[in-house]
């Protein structure tokens, strides 16, 4: 496992879980253009957490699951079973 690629791939999906839900806009009454900006800041991070997805899908697909280069998983078979 690439662990150097894991981590930050691992903290940007902390971040990004953590932080979708806007707590500290709770109670806001503040509205720009018509809408509360609680919901604005729902659609940019909604924007973010694309981008974000989009680059990991081409960079980092797979990271952590796949096997070797050379075919061995060094665990188990489909069935279970020791190799």
């Amino acid at each position: 496992m690439r662990r150097t690629e894991l981590l930050p791939w691992l903290a940007a999906a902390v971040v990004l879980a953590g932080l979708t839900v806007p707590w500290f806009l709770w109670g806001s009454s503040t509205v720009v253009a018509g809408l509360p900006v609680w919901l604005w800041w729902h659609v940019g991070w909604m924007c973010l957490a694309s981008v974000a997805f989009w680059l990991f899908a081409q960079r980092a697909w797979g990271l952590g699951i796949e096997t070797a280069a050379d075919g061995s998983s060094g665990g188990t078979d489909v069935r279970g079973d020791r190799r």
